[in-house]
C-alpha cells in the first residue's frame, strides 16, 4: 500500500472558493479503483494550511489517479486559488493495526 501525507497551502481568504473544488477532487478520488482513503482537512490553528491523507492499494492505482481528469481539473485550479506551497510525501506501508 502507498500512504501519501502532507500539506498544501493557500491564502486563507481563498478557502471559501477552494472548498467546492476540493470536495469534487475528494469525491472523485474516493470513487477510484484502488483508493482506500482520501481526505483533506483544514488546520485549526493555521488558516490556509490543508492536511492531505491518501491511501492507495498500489503504484498502478496511484498512476491512474495522477492521469485522471479530476486531478487535471484540481491542478488547473491552483493558480486562481493561490496554491503554491505543497509538501507531500509517499510512503510504502504494510498492514494496519489498531493502536
Amino acid at each position: 500500500m502507498l500512504l501519501i501525507i502532507g500539506t498544501v497551502r493557500l491564502p486563507a481568504e481563498n478557502l471559501p472558493g477552494a472548498r467546492p473544488v476540493m470536495r469534487r477532487m475528494v469525491e472523485a478520488s474516493r470513487a477510484e479503483a484502488g483508493c482506500l482513503e482520501y481526505g483533506y482537512a483544514e488546520d485549526v490553528f493555521d488558516l490556509g494550511l490543508i492536511h492531505v491523507k491518501e491511501l492507495w492499494t498500489d503504484q498502478a492505482a496511484l498512476d491512474r489517479h495522477f492521469a485522471s481528469a479530476h486531478i487535471a481539473e484540481w491542478r488547473s485550479a491552483w493558480p486562481a486559488l493561490g496554491i503554491g506551497e505543497r509538501n507531500l510525501r509517499v510512503y510504502e506501508v504494510g498492514q494496519s493495526r489498531p493502536t
